[in-house]
């Protein structure tokens, strides 16, 4: 079973049973915000979903403190619970913002030297913000086989071509494969990552679609970090004219 999740007239999710235990053990969910699965006919308190102890249950401020309003075409209801806001977006680092047609003049230029590096500086920024990112692992992982490969197959051209006879090794074959797998691997950590701390910590409804990330890699990544940072954007201007 999935679920929404209600706070100040906004809803996020899906989450998974799993998914709201970790995020309240976590701080970013609380017990009093409202919770919702599509086969529930009411909105309830996520406490109540998952069934705390009574200590853990915290006591509902006034009706005043909440004002109902209509999110994703989804009435949300009245109950008197408050509404405390999200992680703000200052509490994190903005992700790395140049356009993402600069990215690919620049890596045009330099014959995908800069597309390397900047990969690198998107994962670095992605494992601060989410520790548990294996981006960067895969990254260097795979961007140092490719180096090896690269060093590796001029040589066996050479040599190929000295014997009028072009046979690329197996192990030079594999080497290489093993290389596209985990840069493949790394952007989809990107991804995951992504989409869990901007679904948790900073929750936007963030999703990223796995075909073009497949076909574009680097330069959809970061035409998604400009939209994200945009959305980022957004929030801190509407927090500033409501205080």
């Amino acid at each position: 079973m999935h679920y929404h999740v209600s706070r100040g007239g906004q809803v996020y999710g899906p989450y998974t049973l799993a998914d709201l235990e970790r995020y309240v053990a976590s701080g970013h969910i609380l017990l009093t915000d409202l919770a919702k699965a599509d086969e529930m006919p009411d909105w309830v308190p996520v406490g109540q979903i998952l069934n705390p102890t009574p200590a853990q249950n915290a006591p509902a401020p006034p009706a005043a403190s909440y004002a109902p309003q209509q999110a994703y075409g989804q009435p949300i209801p009245s109950n008197p619970y408050a509404a405390p806001a999200y992680a703000q977006p200052g509490l994190y680092p903005d992700p790395p913002n140049l356009h993402w047609a600069l990215v690919m003049v620049l890596d045009l230029v330099t014959c995908g030297l800069f597309q390397m590096i900047w990969n690198l500086v998107i994962a670095a920024w992605l494992k601060r913000v989410e520790p548990a990112s294996k981006a960067l692992f895969y990254y260097v992982g795979g961007y140092a086989l490719l180096l090896i490969y690269g060093g590796s197959i001029y040589p066996a051209f050479l040599g190929a071509m000295h014997h009028n006879v072009f046979h690329m090794h197996l192990g030079l074959r594999l080497l290489g494969l093993a290389a596209w797998v985990l840069r493949l691997l790394a952007r989809f950590s990107v991804k995951s990552s992504l989409e869990e701390h901007f679904n948790g910590p900073e929750p936007i409804g963030y999703t990223m679609n796995p075909v073009l990330l497949f076909f574009f890699g680097g330069l959809y990544i970061q035409a998604e970090l400009n939209r994200i940072n945009e959305i980022r954007q957004a929030i801190r201007y509407r927090d500033a004219a409501g205080r």
